[in-house]
């Protein structure tokens, strides 16, 4: 007797073609801003094949106006990476931790925290901003790479096949 299993198809329908990737941006300055654009462009240019991209950038002064703190904090939650951009040579501000403690408190589906640091080439310059990320990144349960811009692609390529959540 002879059996023979079939598999219906999954249809297109049935799975989502085009998963989007989503990315959150927070930046110091325009300078910061340039560098954190220009690590997601490559990350979009290099795996476009693979999924849709979408962003939101804000910028460090705008996460001191309570109501778009909040904005950028729900961002934050369906994000699937984070990015933090600063130059590194001094602390981040308290309405940027708030902003940081918001989306862990409200359990980000984030899969990374990444931190691009302009300025400090120096480990000791940067070491209490990486301690912090380092710490919120735990928190929330995600993967934390912290790398001068020319390092943090690679890094991002490597975080992309964890994989989207969108």
């Amino acid at each position: 007797m002879q059996h023979t299993a079939y598999y219906s198809p999954i249809g297109s329908s049935d799975l989502e073609s085009d998963p989007i990737f989503n990315v959150v941006i927070a930046y110091e300055d325009f300078e910061t801003g340039k560098q954190a654009k220009e690590t997601y462009d490559f990350l979009v240019n290099n795996l476009r094949q693979e999924c849709r991209f979408e962003n939101q950038m804000w910028k460090f002064d705008v996460l001191g106006i309570p109501k778009l703190r909040d904005m950028a904090a729900k961002d934050a939650l369906v994000a699937d990476i984070i990015i933090i951009s600063c130059h590194g040579t001094h602390d981040l501000s308290a309405d940027v931790k708030a902003w940081m403690n918001a989306w862990v408190q409200g359990q980000s589906n984030a899969i990374a925290l990444v931190a691009l640091f302009g300025d400090a080439s120096d480990d000791r310059e940067n070491k209490a901003n990486r301690d912090y990320l380092a710490g919120i990144a735990r928190c929330a349960g995600m993967e934390f790479f912290a790398q001068p811009n020319d390092l943090a692609v690679k890094t991002l390529r490597r975080i992309y096949y964890i994989g989207p959540s969108g």
